[in-house]
C-alpha cells in the first residue's frame, strides 16, 4: 500500500485493480463461510479463495510488467535507430503486450468474482447478502480499472481482441454486481 501511493509510476492503476479484486474474492469466502446454514458454502468459499490467490500476485505482476514496458519506452524514444533497430522494436513489442496480459486476467478475474458473489448471495446466510453485494461491486470495479488500462496504457485499437475480451470481462462483472445490487435494495 505505500508503495501504490509513493508517487511513482508503478504500482499503479493495474495493481490496486489487483488488490480489489483479490479483496472482493476474500469477502465472498467471508460470506460463504459466515453461512452456516448453506452446505455447498465451503466449494464456494474454496473457489473464492483460487480467485484470491491468483489476483493478489497480479498486484507485484503487473507493477514490473509496467515498469518494464516504462522503461523500453524511454529507451525506444532516447536512442535513434541503428543495427539493432528492429530487434529493439519487437524487444518494445513483446514488454508491451506483457502488460497488456496481466490487466487482461485481472479484468477476467474480476467478472469470475462478481458472478460467484451473486452466487453466494443467493445462497448465503441473509445478514451476510450485502457483504456479497459489496464483492460484487469491488470486483466489478477492479474489472472495470483493469480493462480500462488495458485500452488506454497501450493504445490498443477498437478491433483488437484483447480490448474485446476486457470489455467483455467488464460487461459481465458490471451486469453481475448491477442484479446483485438491484436485488437487494
Amino acid at each position: 500500500m505505500d508503495r501504490l501511493s509513493a508517487g511513482s509510476e508503478a504500482p499503479g492503476g493495474g495493481s490496486a485493480a489487483a488488490l480489489t479484486v483479490a479483496f472482493a474474492a476474500g469477502l465472498v469466502a467471508m460470506v460463504a463461510r459466515g453461512s452456516k446454514e448453506w452446505e455447498e458454502a465451503g466449494g464456494i468459499a474454496a473457489q473464492a479463495l483460487a480467485l484470491q490467490a491468483r489476483a493478489a500476485p497480479l498486484a507485484h505482476a503487473d507493477a514490473e510488467a509496467w515498469e518494464d514496458a516504462l522503461s523500453a519506452l524511454r529507451r525506444a524514444g532516447a536512442g535513434g535507430r541503428d543495427d539493432g533497430g528492429a530487434r529493439r522494436d519487437h524487444a518494445l513489442e513483446r514488454k508491451l503486450e506483457r502488460a497488456a496480459v496481466v490487466p487482461l486476467e485481472i479484468a477476467a478475474l474480476g467478472a469470475d468474482t462478481a458472478e460467484l458473489a451473486v452466487v453466494a448471495a443467493e445462497r448465503c446466510d441473509g445478514a451476510y447478502r450485502a457483504d456479497a453485494a459489496a464483492a460484487a461491486a469491488l470486483a466489478a470495479g477492479g474489472a472495470r480499472a483493469a480493462a480500462h488500462l488495458v485500452e488506454v496504457n497501450l493504445g490498443v485499437r477498437a478491433g483488437d481482441e484483447r480490448l474485446a475480451r476486457a470489455r467483455g470481462s467488464e460487461q459481465a462483472a458490471a451486469e453481475a454486481a448491477d442484479r446483485l445490487l438491484a436485488a437487494i435494495r
